[in-house]
């Protein structure tokens, strides 16, 4: 299966011609020189590549590699491990490590980051040390946003939690509500016309029934976005936590959503497809119409990230690949990212840069010049499948030349590592990773080739 993740296996280089390059490449981090991550390195290739109708989706779904080799750590001892000062442009800076639960989901905002697992606990870092946490009603914390002086969490039971960081103590988070609200789910629950049924049960169009997978908000942060397994997207007002609408988005998992600019809206699902949604207000009343969809194939989509200018949306698959559109070009297709073996986890995009972890292990820096993206480096260190990712800017180490990053990046191997990213690095060698333009006609496979009936829906939920 492995074979078919690629177009063209001629093109890969072979292991005795780049075996001494990869071990001096100065982009991969020290702990990346096992044999396997060495084998994934000499692997990667992404030039474009129309869309292969033979690729199936199978052993990269991220559902079927469970559990995923739950190593222990040489730095379980320690929450925060540092490293040497003098690090390579692109490399490890430090692990934040806790054991208490496989990491789900993570949301930095400024010098704090918080972390989501399977443990009940939500972990608040602040300059890469603990600072404190909270404790939620329900296990798996899948997603969390924040929101000024607000955080969202979705979570496995369902339910989205609001939590406030306390006016006296930063330290304190608390419990300031549930989406839907008490009130709410008691008000509409009196009125028949407002279930609606969900597989073999009714249930309150303004509640999930199933594990909400992510979370998203508007462009102006009045509005939150959540997406289900239950293949709702459901919108919600922040300053009333109140649902305003519910669309059934997909015939499978929704594993993605991002909001964007001009009310655009991206939802990525099981089903394989990838949708876009377009916000309409008229007066107070706010409806969002399903404009185009961008993608429909076999591989469960897992991920989705968009440009911070919005003019390029980026979609990660079980399939290890990552294919994006512009949308100055009516969101035409662009081009296929090969850099995994195996599925596509999590996507993030930030400056000129772009972000994938997979299931692999490893998490591929792309850097983006208009529509060619090169392969900067592969960030190797976890010792399970990476399976979120946050970004904040590194003023301190930012210069007027060399913009740079902080990356975290989650994983089931249950740390948190800490990368230093630049811009400026130089691409990985000796091949360069880069997406070449393809036309219209190849960007997608002809309608009604794919199903995604013929896989069980929990391998593909994400």
């Amino acid at each position: 299966m492995r074979g078919k993740m690629f177009a063209d296996d001629s093109s890969l280089p072979r292991a005795s011609t780049f075996g001494n390059a990869v071990h001096s490449d100065p982009n991969i981090s020290a702990s990346a020189m096992s044999p396997d991550v060495i084998h994934d390195y000499q692997m990667r290739n992404s030039s474009a590549a129309p869309f292969d109708p033979i690729r199936l989706s199978g052993e990269g779904s991220p559902m079927t590699m469970s559990p995923w080799n739950q190593t222990s750590s040489p730095f379980t001892k320690s929450p925060w491990t540092p490293f040497e000062d003098k690090v390579p442009k692109n490399g490890l800076l430090g692990s934040l490590i806790r054991e208490e639960g496989h990491i789900y989901s993570l949301a930095a905002t400024g010098d704090l980051l918080y972390t989501g697992s399977d443990s009940k606990n939500i972990r608040v870092w602040k300059n890469l040390k603990e600072y404190s946490g909270f404790k939620s009603n329900s296990g798996l914390v899948k997603a969390i946003v924040i929101s000024g002086e607000k955080l969202f969490t979705g979570h496995q039971d369902g339910k989205i939690r609001v939590w406030r960081v306390s006016s006296k103590d930063p330290k304190v988070h608390k419990r300031a509500g549930t989406m839907p609200t008490l009130m709410d789910i008691f008000k509409y629950s009196v009125k028949p016309s407002n279930y609606v049924q969900v597989r073999k049960t009714k249930t309150l169009w303004i509640r999930h029934s199933d594990a909400v997978s992510c979370l998203s908000l508007s462009e102006d942060k009045r509005l939150l976005y959540s997406a289900s397994w239950d293949r709702t997207l459901k919108v919600w007002r922040i300053d009333t936590s109140k649902c305003i609408e519910s669309i059934h988005a997909h015939d499978d998992a929704v594993n993605s959503v991002v909001a964007s600019v001009e009310g655009l809206l991206y939802t990525g699902a099981a089903d394989g497809t990838v949708k876009v949604w377009k916000k309409e207000q008229s007066g107070k009343i706010i409806k969002h119409s399903l404009v185009q969809t961008l993608l429909k194939q076999e591989s469960a989509v897992t991920a989705l990230a968009v440009s911070a200018s919005g003019s390029l949306v980026y979609c990660g698959s079980s399939d290890g690949l990552v294919n994006f559109w512009e949308r100055e070009k009516q969101l035409s297709h662009g081009g296929v990212l090969k850099g995994h073996r195996l599925a596509v986890l999590c996507l993030a995009a930030a400056g000129s840069l772009v972000f994938s972890g997979s299931a692999d292990k490893t998490i591929c820096v792309w850097r983006r010049d208009g529509v060619i993206h090169t392969c900067l480096s592969v960030l190797a260190g976890h010792t399970g499948p990476v399976k979120c990712l946050a970004v904040e800017d590194d003023r301190e180490r930012s210069t007027n030349g060399d913009h740079r990053w902080i990356v975290y990046s989650g994983s089931l191997d249950k740390s948190v590592k800490v990368w230093g990213v630049s811009e400026q690095a130089p691409e990985l060698t000796p091949m360069s990773m880069q997406t070449q333009l393809i036309t219209d006609s190849d960007s997608l496979p002809s309608e009604g080739s794919y199903s995604s009936s013929s896989r069980s829906g929990q391998e593909r939920r994400h």
